[in-house]
């Protein structure tokens, strides 16, 4: 039974049950079972007088109900009556509200607006490209961000059209119109005027006199756009965005509405810098002389364990979703070089944590003819120059807007052995949860490793691990079988970013890398040919950008910086 239904068996009876002690307003149904909490609940379902018997809490030790006394009835029932008149007077006053507006919609359905011909010709701009158009007529694509009306005769909304916002003034007639009426947020418009810059001294605020005391809208960019006609392209429901989410809104109802949430500000931003960041990459490797190239995402081998893979048929044959295009960009190093490539990774984890995703976006690099510390070298740079390429781009301001504390990394990192590593979190009491130690051979796990990223505060390159815990590919170092040329690059409040490695180069380690591991090296084939065909020793790694992105503009998770995330449970839209 709904809240607002009535219990005719109860009427029947003639009885209604109430108790402060077990009732629910809520989930009651007023039955003896099922008690309401309040007499003045069990009136509102009774809806009219008389009123049924109404019986409340006993007052004796073994009489579970009573009738509620008249007094008590009595004074409950003003309150009931005076709740009545304020639903007549509120649905009296809807209907007037709702008449008066219909009426004032059929008056501006007869407004029609026309462009004045006479006035120069608009020249289309972008929001962005307004500073070189001041006092001049331009006219304008986008959606409505935000709408404030004051009065009949004046509108203000601020414009959205991806390159950045613009506050736009409608007077008279232009705010009278039927569609002036109807406009909502997030509808799509075009708009005519003149672009005049602010007044010296209110730059980036336009203040009022029409508004409260000390109220002020914003003016991004300093200047605002006079409307002389503007047209209706696509009309938002009543409301906009707001009726589907808001900020304060579950994460989940946030995550199936993610084509909405992607027009907010900040996340927009977000998006925006991931895209800057994509090209400092790119550049990054251009100007080292790097090839970018485009391996395949349907794969038959595995990189980093088959417990992770995502299996498919592959028209009758099993392939996987995959996983790092390390191998494929070993095999162009004879006939290309350093090589990279930015695409799509997958990790079929069963994690739900803020750092992880089964679909990432992964930036990869592998470079022939260098030893260990080149290699290392190399990730330093990359990290050092992608950073300050961001920062020096036009969009480097947005860094700072989001991550207000944020400091570029300087070279050189620290550079922390495997077994420094373990002697650190045992010097520091940071042990497994049975209070145990950590000891040499065993892997780190994520939260003492970002415990020790956290305390130490700067970035950090963990070098050398153990054999048994890194992946067949990885060569080993000359002075010790046991350890593998490897490294981790950890970052403050994210963890592990990069992983990577000088390679395998020699057929028989490889081989034996397979055997531990227990892969069949039937099917990596081409990868072992590319160690009898003139063999080199070559390193590379791989960059998750999705921590790099929560590094720079500090998200809390990882979610946050993707377009739409894909993690565990999580598949649409």
């Amino acid at each position: 039974m709904s809240d607002g239904d009535l219990n005719m068996c109860d009427l029947t009876l003639g009885e209604i049950f109430t108790s402060e002690k077990l009732g629910n307003d809520e989930t009651g149904d007023g039955t003896e079972q099922k008690p309401f909490k309040t007499i003045l609940q069990a009136m509102r379902k009774a809806g009219k007088e008389p009123f049924p018997k109404i019986y409340v809490d006993g007052k004796e030790e073994n009489v579970t109900y009573e009738l509620a006394a008249k007094s008590q009835l009595k004074k409950i029932q003003k309150i009931w009556v005076r709740e009545g008149f304020k639903s007549v007077y509120k649905s009296k006053k809807e209907d007037e509200d709702a008449e008066k507006r219909a009426k004032n919609l059929e008056e501006a359905r007869k407004i029609k607006l026309i462009e004045d011909k006479s006035l120069p010709p608009a020249t289309r701009i972008r929001i962005t490209d307004g500073h070189s158009y001041h006092n001049k007529r331009v006219k304008v694509y986008g959606w409505v961000h935000r709408l404030r009306r004051q009065g009949k005769a004046l509108t203000f909304i601020t414009l959205r059209d991806g390159t950045g916002f613009l506050q736009c003034v409608l007077t008279d007639l232009l705010c009278q119109s039927y569609e002036a009426l109807v406009l909502a947020n997030e509808s799509s418009v075009l708009l005519y005027g003149t672009l005049r810059k602010l007044p010296e001294g209110k730059t980036g605020r336009v203040y009022l006199t029409e508004l409260k005391a000390g109220d002020c809208l914003q003016a991004p960019g300093g200047h605002e756009l006079s409307v002389d006609y503007w047209e209706l392209i696509g009309l938002a429901p009543p409301g906009g965005a707001e009726n589907i989410l808001n900020e304060e809104a579950h994460i989940d109802i946030q995550l199936d509405n993610r084509h909405m949430m992607i027009r907010g500000e900040n996340t927009a931003k977000v998006l925006k810098m991931r895209s800057v960041v994509m090209q400092a990459f790119r550049d990054h490797y251009a100007a080292r002389g790097y090839y970018e190239v485009t391996p395949p995402t349907l794969v038959q081998t595995q990189v980093e364990g088959g417990s992770t893979l995502f299996k498919l048929n592959y028209f009758g044959e099993e392939a996987y979703l995959t996983q790092s295009s390390q191998l494929y960009l070993e095999t162009c190093l004879p006939s290309m070089g350093d090589v990279f490539c930015i695409a799509q990774s997958y990790r079929a984890e069963q994690s739900r944590t803020r750092r992880h995703l089964a679909e990432y976006t992964h930036v990869e690099a592998e470079c022939p003819f260098i030893d260990y510390n080149e290699f290392l070298d190399r990730v330093e740079d990359l990290l050092t120059d992608v950073v300050d390429r961001v920062l020096k781009s036009p969009h480097g301001h947005i860094v700072y807007e989001l991550n207000p504390d944020f400091k570029a990394p300087k070279k050189p990192f620290r550079r922390m052995d495997y077994v420094d590593a373990i002697e650190y979190l045992k010097e520091h009491n940071i042990t497994k949860e049975d209070g145990s130690f950590y000891e040499f051979g065993e892997d780190i796990p994520e939260m003492p490793e970002r415990k020790m990223t956290d305390e130490i505060n700067e970035p950090i390159m963990l070098c050398r691990f153990p054999v048994n815990i890194k992946s067949f590919y990885m060569a080993k170092c000359s002075e010790d079988s046991n350890l593998t040329e490897s490294v981790d690059v950890l970052l403050p409040g994210v963890g592990e970013i990069i992983g990577g490695s000088m390679r395998s180069w020699n057929e028989n380690e490889l081989i034996d890398g397979f055997v531990r591991n227990h892969i069949n090296p039937e099917p990596y084939y081409w990868y072992i040919d590319q160690r009898k065909y003139g063999t080199c020793p070559h390193g590379g790694y791989g960059l998750g950008l999705e921590r790099f992105m929560c590094w720079l503009l500090n998200r809390y998770h990882i979610r946050e910086v993707c377009l739409y995330p894909r993690f565990l449970e999580r598949c649409r839209p």
